[in-house]
């Protein structure tokens, strides 16, 4: 056993653990301090206070630990951590929270000995042990110089739509007192880990597992061959294998072989790495524009390389194109993107009852809880009814946690053993399992006049979606209806291809699909506008899409696009200063759709209930990540209810049938806001009855499929807009400011929608300069930590000048268009055409100026 001294008490802890984070929360129940990424201590989440000095606790072994004083967030001072709660609340400087807790200690930590000199520098410097992938540092800071300073702004709740006011949770967030998953411990809670794939491509020929059941503490060790009834998920096709079998074959390196139960997490995880496989090993196939010319399939079981196509067409590209002034013929590459949420994908499982009466009750982080137990369900072979999701405030996913990860194989284990179990993802295991954002190559050639209005474009796109669908045939899909950018082209012929491959599975990621085809279109604007001899803003201004014109796929626009020409003309006053000072300077221009579209019945309802204690209910069907939809829905309440915002509770389970699929496409603050209205109205009808559920609903049901062939269809009911100027030093081609107008139809709460741009941008600039997670010739990736992936950390992180554009969306609530997705699109695009004007140079592939995270070369076949 080690003695330490733990916020003022001598306390015992085991000897085996394999850091002192494990002994804080494993033994010891303390949960403040986050585990996102042990053992590595690349995050900073679980940074405590070791003889007062701020320590990552996951890389401090229980030998240092031993004889110290470690001091967490449960140990401080009642009024230091209520001013701590105070600043990042009120400052905004919080969105999923997970990463929070550990910025807070540190934040002590140079306080304690810097006190007032501590400058907004040194702060950012400090930080780089910290990642935060939801606020990109900017609030993080003003709350940071705020308690240095002691001038903590005062804490304001929100009042109603359009008001400035605190996140919901906001506090308990800031200090870690608010459970995500892995902070949950039921009594007698087992503890699971997953066997991965050696292979990338290779049949199974057996699984042994008896070395795994010997293992004193190990409680099961569950296969394939232990699945009931349906062994596949997935969100559009049912092609994911929970797990792969016997008999099966592996078709990334994230398949999953086995489940192990022990007692202790660090007991399931030894015991998972002595399941024995045997295979029979394939070549992985993993050039998407090869696989698609092969009639080899990729995928155990699926016929056919070729996800999905997307095409339409509009006038004569090729009579266009030759009688053009200017052209242009480019090919464009992006990369694919980790999302790096900082909270690993973490499952809890507790059954209950017994024989015919069995249920099971599954907390889950995922992005759609509905989906989530459906196919639990189907797992299982019993009725839905008999499983219920609710949703655990996730610590960030930004479309990552979409698809399942372990719900299954938690839910599997939990109903075969009959007690509770939770599996929490290892950052290694996170990376290999889950969806990453499409590496696109988008070959563009496009045409204009000799006073730089469009005539022409034709785009040809292939998407690496890896070898399951998830929502792969959709981001393809939205590519290509956002290829032409929020640009006027008469002559449009658009074909996007989503390959199946043995790489990373890509689905969902904030942009899904738009931010590539817009980083290619962003970069044939600035092309032809050098030939046309205008800047780039003139260009843009020139073809920017107007009410009653016809875009992209042939929708004509309505009044809701007047964002864009208010975004454009809100960022040249940056843009003419930065031409002026002779500083390299870009502008991008973007479009992003809010809501599904394409066809998609989309119903969202939401449930209002009057408490007899006073509280009132709001029950809605979206996912809380970081987003603030939960802080949406309080603040429709509060509007429309007339009651204090403290009154209102915000629940997310399946206990009522409210489930509108995944809270994707920024459609959560459209769609919640108003389910959530039409249920307060539907209450004041009634009175405000206690004990009644009051339910609204809001649905998008007029829209038509991109590949429906209609001359003018609706692809989509809602689009928010932005620009955004980057300007770099034009000396050491570091961006040093950024300016992001963004139209979002009306801002529920200027301060998080600041913040959501914020965290964009700087996502944004990451995947322009730096990120990336290319896998190599088996198809494993290159990166495996979160460092490798490099991500800009705060002291690299410029100044963002965020202008709120409100342009209203007609006969949306409250005139709502979304902020989630639109605030990392233009980012590219401007950056490449800062480093054009610095150097000279035109750049097609991204990250810009990392070669290590670029896509390997693949010819057009």
């Amino acid at each position: 056993m080690s003695e330490f001294t733990l916020n003022g008490e001598v306390v015992s802890a085991r000897d085996d653990h394999p850091h002192l984070l494990a002994a804080l929360r494993d033994e010891l129940h303390v949960t403040s301090p986050k585990d996102g990424c042990s053992p590595t201590g690349q995050c900073g989440c679980c940074t405590v206070l070791i003889d007062g000095k701020a320590r990552v606790s996951c890389q401090t072994s229980m030998d240092k630990a031993a004889g110290a004083e470690v001091v967490t967030l449960e140990g401080v001072d009642e009024a230091e951590v209520a001013r701590m709660a105070d600043a990042f609340a009120a400052c905004g400087a919080l969105q999923c929270g997970f990463c929070t807790p550990g910025i807070v200690m540190r934040t002590k930590a140079l306080i304690d000995k810097n006190g007032s000199e501590l400058t907004r520098e040194q702060a950012s410097r400090h930080l780089g042990a910290h990642l935060c992938r939801c606020t990109g540092y900017i609030k993080v800071l003003d709350a940071v110089e705020a308690l240095a300073q002691d001038e903590v702004p005062v804490v304001v709740q929100p009042g109603g739509v359009g008001s400035r006011g605190i996140k919901y949770e906001g506090r308990e967030l800031s200090i870690g007192t608010r459970d995500f998953i892995d902070d949950m411990n039921p009594d007698g809670c087992l503890h699971g880990a997953l066997r991965l794939s050696d292979h990338a491509r290779a049949d199974v020929i057996s699984i042994d597992v008896s070395a795994a059941l010997a293992v004193d503490g190990v409680e099961a060790v569950l296969t394939g061959a232990d699945i009931p009834a349906a062994r596949r998920v997935g969100l559009i096709h049912k092609d994911w294998p929970i797990m792969i079998p016997e008999g099966g074959r592996t078709s990334y390196l994230g398949d999953v072989l086995a489940v192990v139960v022990a007692s202790t997490r660090q007991i399931a995880r030894a015991a998972a790495e002595l399941v024995e496989v045997s295979y029979e090993v394939h070549e992985p196939m993993v050039d998407p524009v090869r696989v698609i010319e092969t009639d080899e399939p990729a995928v155990w079981e699926l016929d056919g390389n070729i996800l999905s196509t997307s095409t339409y067409a509009r006038g004569d590209v090729d009579e266009a194109l030759a009688s053009c002034a200017f052209t242009v013929e480019e090919t464009f590459q992006t990369q694919r993107i980790e999302h790096a949420f900082l909270e690993p994908e973490s499952t809890l499982a507790v059954p209950s009852g017994d024989d015919d009466d069995r249920s099971l009750y599954v907390y889950s982080g995922g992005q759609g809880i509905w989906d989530d137990r459906n196919d639990i369900a189907a797992m299982l072979g019993i009725d839905q009814q008999r499983v219920t999701t609710e949703l655990v405030s996730n610590g960030g996913a930004f479309g990552g946690k979409e698809d399942m990860s372990n719900q299954a194989h938690t839910a599997l284990a939990a109903w075969t053993l009959g007690r509770p179990v939770k599996i929490t993802l290892s950052r290694e295991e996170s990376l290999l399992m889950h969806p990453k954002r499409h590496p696109i190559k988008m070959h563009y050639q496009a045409g204009c006049d000799a006073d730089g209005k469009l005539s022409a474009i034709r785009v040809r796109m292939v998407g690496d979606s890896g070898p399951y669908a998830s929502v792969g045939m959709k981001v393809l899909e939205r590519a290509a209806g956002h290829a032409t950018g929020p640009y006027l082209v008469g002559n449009v012929d658009v074909q996007a291809i989503a390959a199946r491959t043995n790489n990373s599975v890509c689905g969902a990621f904030r942009g899904f699909g738009a931010n590539q085809a817009q980083f290619a279109m962003e970069g044939v604007m600035d092309r032809l506008a050098e030939q046309v001899g205008i800047s780039g803003w003139e260009m843009r201004s020139r073809n920017v899409v107007m009410p009653g014109t016809v875009w992209g796929p042939g929708q004509k626009m309505d009044d809701g696009c007047k964002g864009a020409r208010q975004c454009l003309d809100a960022v040249k006053p940056a843009y003419d200063a930065a031409v002026a000072a002779r500083k390299p300077v870009g502008v991008g221009l973007g479009l992003k759709n809010s809501g599904l579209g394409n066809g998609f019945k989309e119903i969202a309802r939401a449930v209002v209930h009057f408490r007899d204690d006073g509280i009132v209910e709001v029950r809605h069907c979206w996912t809380e990540m970081g987003q603030g939809v939960h802080t949406v829905a309080q603040q429709v309440a509060v509007e429309e209810l007339g009651i204090d915002v403290e009154r209102v509770r915000v629940i997310v389970d399946s206990t009522r049938e409210l489930g509108a699929g995944q809270t994707t496409g920024s459609r959560g603050t459209l769609m919640g806001a108003g389910s959530v209205k039409a249920a307060c109205e539907a209450a004041l009808a009634d009175g405000c009855q206690v004990g009644v559920d009051y339910e609204g609903e809001y649905r998008v049901d007029w829209t038509n499929s991109l590949n429906d062939g209609l001359e003018n269809p609706i692809i989509h009911s809602t689009f928010g807009y932005a620009a955004q100027v980057v300007v770099m030093d034009p000396e050491t081609g570091d961006v040093e400011q950024v300016i992001a107008a963004h139209d979002v139809g009306r801002a529920v709460n200027p301060m998080l929608c600041e913040g959501q741009i914020e965290g964009a941008v700087h996502m944004g600039l990451g995947y322009a300069l730096s990120e990336g997670f290319p896998c190599d010739e088996t198809g494993r990736p290159v990166n495996d930590t979160l460092r490798s992936l490099d991500i800009i950390r705060p002291k690299d992180m410029p100044p963002v000048d965020v202008i709120l554009v409100e342009a209203a969306q007609p006969d949306s609530p409250y005139g709502i268009k979304g902020v989630g997705e639109i605030g990392l699109v233009p980012t590219a695009g401007a950056v490449a055409a800062a480093m054009h004007a610095r150097t000279g140079d035109w750049h097609a592939e991204l990250p810009l100026v990392n070669d290590k995270n670029r896509e390997r070369a693949s010819a057009w076949t």
